[in-house]
């Protein structure tokens, strides 16, 4: 065996001894960040319902649609963004953090994943749908706040 062959042995079983050690050093970040997210989040943890939004505060969002293409595809709240709830981190540098940001999926149980990872990578701006699309079909969609408040629609 030659001195390049041994050098690159060496660094071969160090980076492999290493690595551990690196993705260890990565979850306790992750973890710290989350533990910290958590002790300060507001109660609701950036949920809204969709009567809490009134009709002409909806061309102010910016909206996500959490789910897959084929469910985005056969139908989503109008101006929304599809951005499957995996990706989101992936294509992070496209969700502004100087506007509010809506996101939701059927129920609202992966957007609130999404919407975590975001609150936790940094955007304070982001609010997750609760009961997602279903939701906030059944309580009249944009017309939801007026309902509420007894108003009809808008």
């Amino acid at each position: 065996m030659n001195i390049r062959t041994l050098a690159f042995a060496a660094l071969t079983a160090s980076t492999l001894l290493l690595t551990p050690l690196v993705h260890a050093d990565n979850k306790a970040i992750a973890v710290d960040e989350m533990e910290a997210y958590l002790e300060f989040v507001d109660y609701g943890g950036g949920v809204i319902f969709a009567e809490q939004i009134p009709a002409d505060e909806w061309k102010k969002l910016v909206v996500i649609d959490a789910r897959d293409a084929g469910q985005f595809a056969k139908g989503h709240i109008p101006g929304a963004i599809n951005m499957d709830w995996r990706q989101v981190l992936a294509k992070r540098n496209s969700i502004p953090k100087d506007k509010p940001v809506l996101i939701y999926c059927n129920t609202g149980s992966l957007s609130a994943q999404a919407g975590f990872s975001m609150r936790v990578a940094g955007w304070e701006n982001v609010r997750i749908l609760q009961g997602g699309m279903e939701e906030w079909t059944a309580k009249g969609g944009f017309d939801a706040s007026s309902k509420a408040a007894g108003q009809g629609k808008h």
